[in-house]
C-alpha cells in the first residue's frame, strides 16, 4: 500500500470553494505543456463558445409565481455537436456550467465521440418542487433554450437532480414547438420514447470497467481487491454491484448521511442505492460506521470517489491510502491534490475517461434515435465495454509513451483529437 506521508501543506486556497472552471483551465494549461498545439488554440479553448441565461417564470402549485434562471453553457463543437448534461440544483452558476462543459468536451474527444462539450442548468433545488411543479418547469425551460438546442446542434441530458422523466418531459415540449417528434435533441430518455437501454447505468459501468483495467495493469488480481465507494447513487451503486460481480471485495460504500464498513466485504446486492432508498445505507447492519471523509482514507486497493466535486483536497490528499483513485464523480480532485498524489504515486484515472459511459451510451442513444431503430441491452453491453477499453487503451499508450500521469495523459489524447480537428477545418473567415 502507498504510505501516507505527513507533510505539512500550507495551502488552503482550493478546498471545497474551487469552482469547477478554475479546475478545468489548471488541468488544461497542464496537459497543454505535453502537446505541440498552437497556444491560440489553448486560449480559445479556455473559453465556451457561448452561455445562454433565460428566466424561467413557473406558476407553483398554490397559484403562485415564481422566476427561477437557467443556463446553458456550449464550449466547443469543432467534433460535432455539443453534448451534456442539465442539472436541477439550488448551488447552480453560469461558471460551473462553463467549466463542467469543458469536461465534456475532453470527455467525448477522449472517447472519440463526434461531439462536443455542453452543460446547463436551473438554479432551484428539485426536492422542494411537487412532480407537476418540475413537469411545469422543464417545459418552460426547453421553450426558453429551444433556439439553442436541437438534434444536430446541442443535445442535453439527464444530471444531478433531473432524469429520464425529465427528459421525456424536455423533448415532449421541444416536438411540440417543432410540429413533429424529434427524439433525437435529448438523450437519457425511456427506452419506450426513444431511450436507450442501459443508459442510466451507464456511468457505473465505465467506472467499473476502468477500475477493472488499472487492477489488472497493476498486477492486482480482482478477486484479491479491496474498493471503497463514496457515493452509492446511480454511478457509485452500479459500479460497486459490478465489481463485486466480478470478484473485488466491496468493503465500504457511503451517501450523503454516511458510510459502512466490514473488512469481510459488504454484499452489494442488499444494499439499496441512495435513489431506491434514501437511509437504505446506514440502515444496512454492518460491522463499523465511518464518515465520507473517512472512507475515502481507508487501506484499499482502489477508492472511487462517485458523490460530488471537491472531495479530495490538499486537506486530505496526504491522508489517501488507495494505490489507485477512480474517479466516478466530476472533478472530485482538486488540482493541488492531484499534485500531492503523484508525489505519493497514487494513480488518479480522471472523471473525463472514467464516467464517460453516461455519454457514450448517449451517443449510442443519438445513433438510435437518427436512424429510428432501437439496440438490445445486450448490445449496448458489448459496445460500451468495447468503446470503454478502446479510450482506456489510448490513454495507457501516452502514459507509457510519454510517461504521464494518467490525467495528463487523457488530456493530450484529447487535446491533440481537437487540435486536428481545428487545424482540419482552419478558421473561418
Amino acid at each position: 500500500m502507498t504510505t501516507t506521508q505527513t507533510t505539512e501543506r500550507t495551502s488552503d486556497d482550493e478546498t471545497a470553494h474551487t469552482s469547477a472552471l478554475e479546475t478545468a483551465r489548471r488541468q488544461l494549461d497542464n496537459a497543454a505543456t505535453h502537446v505541440d498545439l498552437d497556444r491560440g488554440i489553448i486560449e480559445r479553448l479556455k473559453h465556451p463558445s457561448r452561455v445562454v441565461e433565460v428566466s424561467i417564470p413557473l406558476e407553483r402549485d398554490d397559484g403562485e409565481v415564481e422566476v427561477f434562471t437557467g443556463y446553458r453553457a456550449q464550449h466547443d463543437d469543432v467534433r460535432g455537436p455539443y453534448k451534456g448534461g442539465l442539472r436541477y440544483h439550488p448551488d447552480v452558476t453560469a461558471e460551473e456550467c462553463i467549466g463542467l462543459s469543458m469536461w465534456m468536451t475532453w470527455k467525448c474527444a477522449v472517447m472519440d465521440l463526434p461531439f462536443g462539450g455542453g452543460k446547463g442548468g436551473v438554479v432551484v433545488n428539485p426536492k422542494d418542487l411537487s412532480v407537476d411543479e418540475k413537469e411545469r418547469l422543464t417545459r418552460r425551460f426547453a421553450e426558453e433554450i429551444r433556439d439553442e438546442v436541437g438534434a444536430k446542434q446541442d443535445i442535453p441530458a439527464p444530471d444531478m437532480g433531473t432524469d429520464a422523466k425529465t427528459m421525456a418531459w424536455f423533448m415532449d415540449a421541444y416536438s411540440m414547438q417543432q410540429g413533429e417528434t424529434v427524439s433525437g435533441v435529448v438523450t437519457g430518455k425511456p427506452p419506450i420514447v426513444g431511450g436507450s437501454y442501459g443508459r442510466e447505468e451507464a456511468p457505473g459501468r465505465s467506472v467499473a470497467i476502468i477500475a477493472r483495467e488499472m487492477m489488472a495493469y497493476y498486477g492486482k488480481n480482482i478477486e484479491e481487491s479491496t474498493v471503497a465507494v463514496q457515493g452509492y447513487g446511480s454511478v457509485g451503486a452500479n459500479a460497486a454491484r459490478l465489481l463485486d460481480e466480478w470478484g473485488a471485495t466491496i468493503v465500504a460504500i457511503s451517501d450523503v448521511n454516511g458510510a459502512i464498513y466490514d473488512d469481510n466485504g459488504l454484499d452489494t446486492q442488499t444494499v439499496p442505492s441512495h435513489k431506491e432508498d434514501p437511509e437504505g445505507v446506514l440502515n444496512h447492519d454492518a460491522p463499523e460506521t465511518l464518515t465520507n471523509m473517512e472512507l475515502l482514507e481507508l487501506d484499499v486497493d482502489v477508492v472511487i470517489p462517485a458523490a460530488v466535486g471537491n472531495v479530495i483536497t490538499t486537506r486530505n490528499a496526504d491522508q489517501i491510502q488507495a494505490d489507485i483513485v477512480v474517479e466516478g464523480s466530476n472533478g472530485p480532485t482538486t488540482a493541488d491534490a492531484d499534485d500531492i498524489l503523484a508525489d505519493r504515486d497514487v494513480c488518479v484515472v480522471p472523471d473525463i475517461l472514467a464516467n464517460a459511459g453516461g455519454v457514450t451510451v448517449s451517443y449510442f442513444e443519438w445513433l438510435q434515435d437518427i436512424n429510428h431503430r432501437q439496440w438490445s441491452r445486450e448490445r449496448v453491453v458489448n459496445e460500451l465495454e468495447s468503446e470503454m477499453v478502446s479510450a482506456w487503451d489510448s490513454v495507457k499508450a501516452e502514459v507509457e509513451e510519454s510517461s504521464l500521469r494518467w490525467r495528463e495523459a487523457a488530456y493530450v489524447v484529447a487535446l491533440k483529437r481537437i487540435g486536428a480537428a481545428i487545424e482540419a477545418r482552419g478558421l473561418w473567415p
